[in-house]
């Protein structure tokens, strides 16, 4: 499994022309699962993403955690995390078919919320606008 997580001001998306969902600050994640990821991956990357002390203490150090800064968080499928891009049209093979991916996408949504996190999501499969105001930036690659 492989998530990239931006620390955001915003972010929001946007299906069909119409806000899908939005948060303040928090979390953009963008999150894709392997063929060979299960459940135990997903448990994994839902506990790196909701201790991931990358926020800002009085100091001006990150050293914060996500859930003491108030984050909130927004998980959005990404089947091209796994893109093969050894020649030039890209192919995705390693990205999990979407019975294998949805509930795996789902556990870690659902292990975020369980450890208190207000959680957001785009819709799995759909053709999103994802937008964002990167907080810093800082942007990080999370992977098991």
């Amino acid at each position: 499994m492989r998530a990239v997580v931006t620390r955001v001001k915003q972010a929001s998306v946007e299906i069909e022309g119409q806000k899908y969902s939005s948060i303040n600050k928090g979390f953009l994640v963008l999150l894709g699962v392997h063929t060979e990821d299960t459940e135990e991956e997903a448990v994994w990357i839902a506990d790196r993403i909701c201790g991931l002390r990358v926020f800002e203490d009085d100091r001006g150090k990150m050293n914060v955690s996500p859930k003491d800064a108030g984050a909130e968080l927004l998980i959005v499928s990404q089947f091209t995390l796994y893109a093969d891009v050894s020649s030039r049209r890209p192919g995705f093979t390693d990205a999990a078919r979407p019975e294998k991916a949805i509930p795996l996408y789902e556990r870690v949504i659902k292990e975020c919320e369980n450890r208190g996190f207000t959680v957001k999501t785009g819709r799995f499969g759909a053709d999103m606008q994802v937008a964002s105001v990167n907080d810093g930036p800082v942007t990080v690659i999370l992977e098991k």
